[in-house]
């Protein structure tokens, strides 16, 4: 442990990282930052090439940030796992998404600790950043590790836990200034994890084993979830009253104290939010218990796109005399959120599948991402590319339908030429004098 901080503090202590998407690859650019020589490295060998010809396929990282990356002789990309065998520190930044039924899935979790553990030097750190349940740590992920390499955590080996808090294109925080929380098993690996993201972040907080530290990324994920499912809930139940909910929490969140404002949409998106909260839930019913306000939430916020289409038929309707069967619908923005190109778990995608089924011919517009591909989670989808922007191209379409908010649309545009606008992020606000009652919050 000594000689192993020792090298941290000299900068001679080889960090790699596993999986290089949207928290793997800000983590790399940190670590290197605060000049640990590192290896990248990730199973898709496009990525690794990318990165080093200096060229970016996150678009909030830029271009001249990785050239930076691929200019520095100390850092090593790579698709090619046996040059993790002179990493003194590994970092597993790898998806854990759902199975068909809401069950978690640690297929890359498992993959990755087969595909490292042949490598593995003797008394190296390993943490696990991965989102997922309490207990993955020390009941999947350490007994791969000590199976195939015949060492002993706590003794040869050392894992850990410490969750990514990763929010793209966040301007005011990123994955240098967030505290980092890490939770281990034995006080060795603890000491060496905190060691380490200490050469990086602001402040790091030990919560005393993994299995904390995993309950604590569930919660903080699982309070966003409970409370946007409280917002889109309060959306439908003020709509008909005549209120409206954006103008509701701007009053509430002026109070300093005991409220905190969350926003409505038309669902939950990203790889965090409408997943790992089902994470919970299964680990739960080991021991007995139903998790009903989560389950609640999640099943409110998955009916989100439904309500959000039954407003557009509407409106159809009522301002158009036309049925949402036919009708050419605009959807602007497909990204999860506003001003990235990430498109896991988006709402918009559920909207586009939802609106075929039922007739309608529907065509997107987002200038952060070119084109969808086919998913298996939205089986209906068989690939659209975004069309190109014109000032008026929302006059080609019977409605537009705003599910993601970038800044880089031209709201005053789209009002100009909407025939129906049906807003879903409060998109439109500056210019509802324009569209009057063509303007549909949903």
């Amino acid at each position: 442990m000594t000689a192993f901080i020792d090298k941290l503090a000299q900068r001679q202590a080889t960090i790699g990282v596993i999986g290089l998407g949207y928290v793997g690859l800000p983590l790399l650019l940190g670590l290197a930052d605060a000049g640990h020589p590192c290896i990248g490295f990730d199973v898709d060998a496009t990525k690794t090439d990318k990165l080093a010809r200096g060229e970016s396929y996150l678009a909030h990282i830029d271009t001249a940030t990785i050239g930076r990356l691929a200019e520095d002789p100390k850092q090593r990309l790579t698709a090619d796992a046996a040059t993790l065998a002179d990493a003194d520190a590994l970092l597993i930044c790898v998806p854990t998404p759902l199975g068909p039924h809401n069950e978690p899935d640690l297929t890359y979790v498992e993959a990755t600790a087969e595909t490292i553990a042949p490598h593995l030097k003797h008394g190296a750190l390993v943490v696990l950043e991965s989102t997922t349940y309490p207990g993955t740590t020390d009941e999947v992920l350490t007994p791969i590790l000590e199976q195939i390499t015949g060492f002993k955590a706590g003794e040869t080996l050392f894992v850990a836990y410490s969750p990514e808090r990763e929010d793209p294109g966040n301007p005011n925080y990123g994955t240098t200034t967030i505290p980092k929380i890490v939770g281990a098993d034995d006080e060795i690996a603890s000491t060496m994890a905190v060691a380490l993201y200490e050469t990086v972040v602001p402040a790091v907080v030990a919560v005393g084993d993994a299995r904390t530290a995993e309950a604590v990324k569930l919660t903080e994920n699982i309070f966003r979830s409970v409370n946007i499912a409280l917002v889109n809930e309060l959306k439908v139940v003020f709509d008909p009253m005549g209120i409206d909910i954006w103008t509701v929490i701007e009053g509430a969140k002026t109070k300093p104290f005991g409220y905190m404002p969350f926003y409505p949409g038309p669902g939950l998106g990203g790889h965090c939010i409408p997943i790992d909260p089902y994470y919970l839930t299964w680990k739960a019913r080991e021991y007995g218990h139903h998790t009903r306000f989560i389950e609640l939430a999640g099943q409110i916020n998955t009916a989100m796109p439904d309500y959000v289409i039954a407003k557009t038929s509407r409106a159809l309707n009522d301002h158009a005399a036309k049925a949402l069967n036919g009708a050419r619908i605009l959807i602007l923005g497909v990204a999860y959120k506003k001003n990235v190109d990430d498109m896991r778990e988006s709402p918009a995608l559920v909207l586009i599948e939802k609106l075929q089924d039922h007739g309608a011919e529907v065509a997107f517009y987002d200038p952060m991402v070119p084109a969808i591909p086919p998913t298996r989670r939205h089986g209906g989808l068989k690939g659209m590319t975004s069309l190109a922007w014109r000032d008026d191209l929302a006059a080609d379409f019977d409605a537009v339908v705003v599910a993601t908010d970038h800044d880089a649309i031209d709201w005053a545009a789209v009002a100009r030429h909407a025939r129906i606008a049906v807003d879903t992020r409060n998109a439109l606000r500056a210019h509802e004098d324009k569209l009057g009652d063509r303007l549909v919050r949903a």
